[in-house]
């Protein structure tokens, strides 16, 4: 984050909260595309049968709504990681400092991760088909708010999982790698939802040995 003229030593300034905003939004960009491309491309096919002229312009609104979701969502990271820089909470390697804070973060997530309201949102996302079916609106206008509304399932889905980031390392690109290809695996694979649920238990795991070591 030096690099990028920030200050892990002192209180940020405006610039410093920009580029946390754009770091976290170009992460989501990277992180979310390939597990929304099988929704965007039966979109574009489906357009395509009705009217070539206004599948691009479709597809582009669908996208620029699910992006926007992104987007909001990167915005609260970004205030959540000005929030505990301030507290003193935040290492220069852009991870919690605080081992019972990274075990509560942990613990939370993996007991979302075996939640009702978690279980519905994968569903979504794993049935693109389903969803284009369902939430059908037609124009430009229309995909944006499907764009929307696909964009709150996948958040719904995957935002306690970005809370990890916190605890292995904001910047941290082995652990963003491997937890996109989890997301692939989570929301197109064949058992899914019994990875979510096992990831879960493995992140309650993780949280409690690190709550229980000696501090």
């Amino acid at each position: 984050m030096a690099e990028m003229g920030m200050t892990m030593d002192k209180p940020w300034n405006a610039a410093d909260l920009f580029f946390t905003f754009a770091m976290w939004a170009v992460m989501m960009v990277g992180m979310m595309t390939p597990s929304v491309a099988p929704v965007t491309l039966l979109l574009a096919g489906m357009n395509r049968s009705r009217s070539a002229q206004r599948a691009p312009g479709v597809v582009f609104a669908f996208s620029a709504g699910y992006l926007l979701v992104w987007a909001a969502f990167s915005a609260g990271a970004a205030l959540a990681q000005w929030a505990l820089h301030e507290a003193a909470l935040m290492s220069p390697a852009m991870r919690t400092s605080s081992a019972r804070l990274g075990a509560a973060i942990l613990i939370a997530a993996g007991v979302y991760q075996l939640t009702p309201f978690k279980s519905a949102c994968l569903a979504h996302c794993r049935s693109p088909l389903g969803f284009l079916l369902s939430r059908w609106r037609n124009g430009t206008a229309g995909a944006l708010r499907m764009g929307i509304e696909h964009g709150n399932y996948c958040l719904g889905c995957c935002w306690a999982l970005m809370g990890v980031l916190f605890v292995v390392g904001v910047m941290n690109l082995v652990w963003v790698a491997a937890m996109t290809i989890f997301i692939l695996v989570e929301k197109l694979g064949p058992a899914g939802g019994l990875v979510a649920r096992a990831a879960g238990v493995a992140m309650i795991a993780a949280g409690i040995r690190v709550w229980s070591a000696p501090l």
